[in-house]
């Protein structure tokens, strides 16, 4: 590594001071000072770098604290028993302090400077190893937008800017660094984060950033469906997912990530549409309340609408209920998990949420305590609310399950039909409370 390397086009830094800026260490993670301080006092150059920088400046509260530094992975390693090293196309070093970790990464290079050290692979303009090392000028110009590519330095605690971020978080624009057709080659995953960063922090993207979505969406087919369900989770589980989606359509990548979605939205089915926003606004809500979520309801959400028409669609010609429901459910989760690979804990419990639906228009004594003692009832009937715009028997389906739900066991026993053919169907008034018998002898209805 050479870390006095330079090159022609070396930017020259705007340097922030203290009294300029907003970030104060008071909002900064302690485990990342005591990384930053403990690499600047052996010698290297160590700077809080990315959405951490970002958001101080904006006024948010980070989460994550990524430090860039001179140090080599190995070197990290040998200043911190702590530490392991991880990743093959990105070499990092993790110092873990109980829950919280700080990643630390070596300054990247260009590999256009002679003697650079480290490793690096492209085929067909994909970056499938990169490995590096190089100066902090390097590095800022390797970033991918210029609001990513700001440096707090802890040895002054300014603000180190080579590519005009500080520019950005003002104007509140989001600009690619470099040509666009090319960084999203190098990484198509880029077009994603770009509209997740806008629908995060309410920037507008540079159109010259977003010229190319169409003709190299494509491209995300060969990302890693391991990598985009990362991605979807910080898109739609982060407190942001609604104006995600809306960002996602928006830039028409919408259907390169979840394709069946994209279609059944293109049917025109407001109802789905209303369920699909809801569901993602009832999401934000818990995220913004500190209540738990969990990604199999959202992917239930996102792909309700191809299994709903599948299923409904195979039942019309003949095929048994169950069959329907469990194969659509089948068809709809395999296609997407060649896109965005969903872990199997999250599919069978999608899965059950699809196929208790319905059962909610069973309405008779045993199936309707049978049903609400199933382990995923309360997702399901969470689901089944937001069905209500699909018509006025669904809408009222929802209430007589939600009124159900309140009554003593004996009470809704009483008022429910022991067998199918007594049954009102699915819209069944709700059941009503027993009145009590009077002296005379005479009883009231239930």
């Amino acid at each position: 590594m050479n870390p006095e390397a330079r090159t022609s086009d070396t930017p020259v830094p705007a340097i922030i001071p203290r009294e300029r800026h907003v970030i104060s260490r008071k909002n900064i993670s302690k485990a990342a000072l005591r990384v930053l301080y403990r690499l600047h006092d052996a010698g290297y150059d160590a700077f809080l770098v990315g959405g951490a920088v970002r958001d101080l400046l904006l006024g948010g509260h980070p989460k994550d604290f990524d430090v860039a530094t001179n140090a080599t992975p190995d070197e990290v390693k040998k200043l911190f028993r702590n530490c392991r090293l991880i990743g093959r196309r990105f070499r990092l070093a993790h110092v873990v302090f109980g829950p919280e970790i700080i990643e630390v990464a070596t300054f990247r290079g260009t590999g256009e400077v002679e003697g650079a050290a480290g490793d690096r692979h492209i085929v067909d303009g994909l970056i499938v190893r990169d490995n590096v090392w190089g100066t902090i000028e390097e590095d800022a110009v390797r970033r991918d937008f210029r609001v990513n590519a700001l440096y707090y330095d802890i040895s002054d605690f300014s603000v180190r800017d080579y590519v005009g971020g500080m520019q950005d978080v003002e104007n509140r624009e989001l600009h690619l660094i470099g040509d666009p057709v090319t960084r999203y080659r190098e990484d198509p995953v880029r077009m994603l984060r770009a509209a997740r960063l806008a629908a995060k922090l309410g920037f507008t993207i540079d159109p010259k950033a977003s010229a190319p979505f169409e003709e190299l969406g494509p491209l995300l087919c060969d990302a890693a469906p391991a990598r985009l369900f990362d991605e979807s989770l910080k898109m739609f589980l982060a407190g942001n997912g609604l104006k995600s989606f809306r960002m996602l359509e928006q830039c028409g990548l919408l259907k390169f990530l979840f394709p069946a979605t994209a279609r059944a939205l293109r049917r025109g089915d407001e109802a789905l549409r209303s369920l699909v926003e809801q569901g993602l606004a009832n999401t934000d809500q818990r995220i913004a309340e500190g209540k738990s979520v969990t990604p199999a309801f959202l992917f239930a959400v996102l792909l309700w609408g191809e299994v709903r028409d599948l299923a409904h669609g195979w039942i019309a010609k003949g095929m048994d209920v169950n069959e329907a429901w469990s194969g659509a459910a089948a068809h709809v989760v395999g296609e997407q998990c060649q896109r965005v690979a969903i872990p199997r804990r999250f599919t069978l419990t999608m899965d059950e949420i699809w196929s208790l639906q319905p059962r909610f228009e069973q309405i008779q004594r045993k199936r309707v305590f049978r049903l609400m003692a199933h382990p995923r009832f309360r997702a399901a009937f969470d689901f089944l609310l937001l069905r209500a715009d699909e018509s006025p028997a669904m809408r009222e389906l929802g209430q007589w399950w939600a009124h159900a739900q309140q009554l003593p066991q004996d009470v809704l026993a009483a008022a429910l039909p022991a067998s199918a053919a007594a049954s009102a169907g699915p819209s069944a008034a709700p059941p009503r409370k027993r009145r009590r018998r009077k002296p005379s002898g005479k009883s009231g209805s239930a």
